[in-house]
């Protein structure tokens, strides 16, 4: 199987750019610029893909990112600290954008020849994100089917859609992700904040799949506190 990698510099995407490498089946990665507040995270997409020896190819939208706009990702609108499971963190979703990307990643994958699309959504988005969830990848793949009827046969993958980011740092860890090498915090400093939802979510993660975090946090300790009032 030729697997293109949706990859945002992250530690969820390039734990699956690692793993489908490391199974013979990665292609290429794709990554999107949608007027971000930083493109940090490109860079760490574009060291991912030279890394494991594949085409990288980054996708302007940005003139698309100006119309979905009341996300702290993308507009002047101060983003959260705390645990991603609390509603402050709904001022971060961009609509639509996953299904924007997965729609164009189709599209190139359906040109090149691949035979799968893979993203790395997992189940600690769902109740954040509408568009990561296993109803919303279950309905895009049925219906990209019928879009690509007769011309291509593409099929979404989605290995982390029911699973942990606990899971998905044991499944990286165990064919040598570098970790250091990915991009989380919605914050976009020097190192990583520590206290916006991904930077909580990303410590606690490494905690509970037991692996050393090689992360250099602002707050390094926030992160305890956040999930304890999350999960309150």
């Amino acid at each position: 199987m030729k697997t293109l990698v949706i990859c945002s510099g992250g530690l969820d995407s390039v734990s699956l750019a690692h793993i489908l490498a490391a199974q013979g089946q990665l292609s290429r990665l794709v990554s999107f610029d949608y007027g971000q507040r930083h493109r940090k995270e490109l860079d760490y997409a574009a060291a991912c893909g030279q890394r494991l020896g594949v085409p990288h190819e980054i996708i302007d939208m940005r003139s698309i990112g100006v119309a979905l706009s009341g996300s702290a990702l993308t507009d002047d609108i101060d983003v959260p600290d705390g645990h991603y499971a609390e509603e402050t963190m709904k001022v971060t979703v961009v609509p639509n954008r996953n299904a924007i990307m997965l729609t164009i990643a189709y599209g190139i994958a359906a040109a090149k020849g691949d035979t799968a699309v893979a993203t790395a959504v997992h189940g600690g988005d769902h109740f954040i994100y509408p568009d990561c969830r296993p109803a919303f990848t279950d309905a895009f793949d049925a219906m990209q089917r019928m879009a690509l009827d007769g011309y291509a046969d593409v099929s979404l993958v989605t290995p982390f859609v029911h699973r942990s980011k606990g899971d998905i740092v044991a499944d990286g860890a165990a064919v040598n992700t570098p970790f250091a090498e990915t991009w989380s915090c919605y914050k976009g400093g020097e190192h990583h904040c520590g206290r916006c939802g991904t930077c909580v979510e990303r410590r606690e993660a490494f905690d509970l799949a037991g692996v050393m975090d090689p992360t250099v946090y602002a707050d390094p300790d926030f992160w305890r506190t956040a999930v304890q009032e999350g999960g309150a």
